[in-house]
């Protein structure tokens, strides 16, 4: 997405394949010097060449005036661009226009009563929800006392790029960050036209240079398991290795769940936070649909 300002009213196929062609260097790819060049990467007639299409369609699908680009074609270009299979599933979904829903008034994300009962459960686990723009919209107490420390704890986007407690959190901002925004732009992929997702996008673009500059990467990758670093203020550093689920009763939404090495530093000190937040708090519901201050 290249406006920094609607998810929906942006060539969103032009401004990945222009990201993503951006990031390949001329001589990874066999091409022999040719000159001083304006811009990083590669120049649209040599993708064109690569993926054996002309230079006037491939410009076409930049400029979005080519609205139904072949699989073939679309196979062609995601192998010029080395897309890995993430960033290929993302370029079919933004090449079908197919895929746009009129626009709608933002709906309120809620957590069915079940799930809520067992997060609860999890005493020893840190646990919660996600929506697809991720919005946290429930969690355990254990993940409230993980996040203890954040102004903002509605939003995971939020809390990286607009809580200045994030910098001290995460061992890894750079990473945490860019993890973050892929996640984002995937699900800007699946429902361009989310209104939720429009307005979070439009707020980290005025409030935040970085969330820009990680945005116009065009970079995706879904929520599946990932090792994160933590510095708790209360408990030192963890490392916790987290696993994301698709709620099937509610597919827009992820169940996240970290633990630790079971006998490592880091299993120590989840279980010292534990000790220490202990008490008959439930699950808390943070349903939402819309940015809150």
């Amino acid at each position: 997405m290249d406006t920094d300002k609607d998810p929906a009213a942006e060539n969103a196929l032009g401004g990945f394949l222009r990201a993503r062609r951006a990031r390949l260097r001329p001589e990874d790819m066999g091409i022999p010097p040719s000159g001083r060049r304006r811009v990083p990467g590669l120049r649209r007639e040599e993708v064109a060449t690569l993926a054996g299409v002309s230079t006037d369609y491939y410009m076409r699908l930049e400029q979005g005036r080519e609205r139904h680009p072949s699989r073939q074609i679309l196979e062609a270009v995601a192998r010029a661009l080395q897309l890995d299979d993430e960033a290929v599933a993302h370029l079919y979904r933004v090449a079908d226009p197919t895929t746009r829903r009129t626009r709608r008034a933002p709906r309120v994300e809620r957590v069915a009563p079940h799930l809520r009962r067992l997060l609860d459960t999890w005493s020893d686990t840190p646990a919660f929800v996600l929506g697809p723009a991720l919005d946290i919209l429930a969690r355990n107490r254990l993940a409230s006392a993980l996040y203890a420390g954040f102004t903002h704890s509605d939003n995971l986007l939020r809390m990286t790029f607009l809580d200045p407690a994030a910098r001290h959190f995460h061992r890894d901002w750079d990473r945490a960050a860019e993890s973050t925004v892929a996640t984002l732009r995937r699900a800007a992929g699946i429902d361009p036209e989310d209104p939720r997702l429009s307005q979070l996008v439009g707020e980290l673009s005025v409030k935040s240079a970085d969330f820009r500059v990680l945005w116009a990467r065009h970079d995706v990758r879904g929520k599946t398991r990932e090792a994160k670093l933590f510095h708790h203020a209360q408990v030192g550093d963890l490392e916790l290795h987290y696993e994301s689920f698709t709620v099937n009763s509610a597919p827009t939404q992820q169940l996240v769940v970290y633990q630790a090495e079971p006998g490592s530093t880091s299993a120590d000190a989840l279980a010292l936070l534990g000790s220490l937040s202990a008490g008959p708090v439930p699950a808390q519901d943070t349903a939402t649909g819309a940015v809150s201050d």
